[in-house]
């Protein structure tokens, strides 16, 4: 079974002064390189920026257009720039640095048999994290015009989704640099 996954990083950032969230630091490395280790099983990664950041793994990256579409015209970008056709396609918000390769194992497990698995945290929200079965998410694809702006949930409502609580921290997101600040090295 092929896995590719998408890495969502062109948020604008405004809690955080606008700043490039895949280029912060966290334990001494970016944003970006943690959300591409919890990659590390997929056959290839695709990451959805306005701009490429260096990273170690070779990747491919890509800006939808126009940029900033939201999380909805990124995954889809994400998808139309594979090469590979694969079965499950993982998306990943480049904020979320606790997800590593063993929460998209989890989400890969609680996936199968359904149209895909996503991580919610303690209060049971959706996380912008999971796997999508690749046919399952063609069949709910909004047109060129329908995808810039549109919600996250309004893609996946039609979708039979597994719900996968998150083990520690993994739910925690970046959205101010308080919230880097209390994430802190190694937690």
């Amino acid at each position: 079974m092929t896995f590719c996954g998408i890495v969502l990083a062109g948020g604008t950032a405004v809690r955080m002064d606008g700043v490039d969230k895949a280029s912060v630091e966290l334990d001494g490395r970016t944003l970006l390189a943690h959300a591409i280790d919890a990659y590390v099983d997929a056959d290839e990664v695709v990451v959805v920026a306005p701009e490429a950041v260096r990273t170690e793994r070779p990747v491919t990256t890509v800006c939808e257009d126009p940029p900033r579409g939201g999380p909805v015209a990124g995954l889809l970008t994400g998808v139309d720039a594979l090469l590979l056709c694969p079965d499950l396609i993982g998306v990943l918000a480049v904020d979320m640095p606790r997800v590593t390769a063993t929460t998209m194992r989890r989400l890969r497990d609680a996936a199968a048999g359904r149209d895909g698995a996503f991580l919610h945290d303690a209060d049971g929200r959706r996380q912008l994290a999971g796997v999508l079965d690749a046919r399952r998410l063609g069949d709910v694809r909004p047109g060129l015009e329908g995808q810039h702006g549109m919600a996250l949930r309004r893609l996946l409502e039609p979708l039979d989704l597994a719900a996968v609580s998150s083990n520690g921290d993994e739910a925690m997101d970046v959205d101010t640099w308080t919230d880097l600040r209390d994430l802190g090295p190694g937690s």
